[in-house]
């Protein structure tokens, strides 16, 4: 893509001409929370318990973040089910993906969405659940929505399928694009996991409050998240708002490109995947 000018950025963002540059950021890394912390009602927080302790390298095998178990499934069972899906490769990922029965989404999608993009990314994209347009077209981010994504990319130079892979924690749509459940998010939480370990990115920009909360393990808002560094597995996550919000709140797409501009400079400061 060739290089966009400043203007050119913020007209694809809606910014242009109210819009002032930012202020700089200096890099600093946030500790994500484990565990269940009282928040507002408001917030619907997701129970996640804490992550494993980080290694260096992780194994192929490494542990999962755990909700509720999915579908009554003993305890060994769904290990036995993580192992395998930790083992597959791209083409098996996906095919299981799309065939996957593990919860009632499954009676009520079209079809489920895996995820589309490079492979090889640097940019990894993760947003909620597929909506009513994803059901239809089994691809992340379409419709209006996904078109406000592809300008935010736009706006920083990049572009869909180019360096970016697009993924969501839930690989089905929930009915009436109700939030995610507990025993959902159990259920599709192996795919997203297996497939940051495959792609490996150096940035990963976590999009609304369900894939913030997932990714750190944090019952925290968007708000509260958005203007740190992160991290996934020593990989720096940037939380900002879902595109779908700013279609609704077109004020804080301000808001989202700070967001963008830090995740710019937390990704220069990211050591190259091997």
């Amino acid at each position: 893509m060739s290089e966009l000018n400043q203007e050119s950025r913020l007209k694809l963002l809606g910014l242009w001409p109210r819009w002032s540059l930012r202020l700089e950021y200096l890099p600093r890394t946030a500790v994500a929370e484990a565990g269940s912390t009282a928040e507002a009602a408001a917030a619907q927080p997701i129970p996640v318990a804490a992550l494993a302790a980080e290694v260096a390298e992780p194994a192929e095998d490494a542990m999962l973040p755990q909700t509720a178990a999915p579908g009554g499934s003993s305890q060994s069972a769904i290990a036995d089910r993580r192992m395998q899906i930790m083992r597959m490769d791209w083409d098996e990922l996906t095919q299981t993906i799309c065939h996957c029965q593990q919860c009632g989404l499954a009676q009520t999608r079209s079809q489920a969405v895996p995820g589309v993009g490079d492979r090889k990314a640097e940019w990894l994209i993760v947003g909620e659940a597929p909506g009513a347009d994803e059901d239809a077209q089994g691809e992340p981010f379409v419709g209006q929505a996904g078109k406000l994504l592809d300008n935010m990319l736009a706006a920083i130079g990049l572009k869909r399928g180019d360096g970016v892979y697009i993924a969501n924690v839930l690989k089905c749509r929930p009915p009436d694009n109700r939030n995610p459940q507990d025993i959902e998010i159990a259920a599709c939480e192996p795919y997203l996991t297996r497939q940051i370990e495959l792609i490996r990115p150096r940035i990963i920009l976590a999009v609304g409050k369900f894939a913030a909360q997932w990714l750190l393990t944090s019952d925290k808002p968007v708000g509260a998240l958005r203007g740190k560094i992160h991290h996934f597995n020593e990989i720096p996550v940037i939380v900002t708002y879902h595109p779908a919000y700013l279609l609704r709140s077109p004020t804080e797409k301000a808001r989202a490109w700070e967001d963008l501009c830090l995740a710019q400079d937390a990704l220069k400061q990211s050591a190259p995947s091997l």
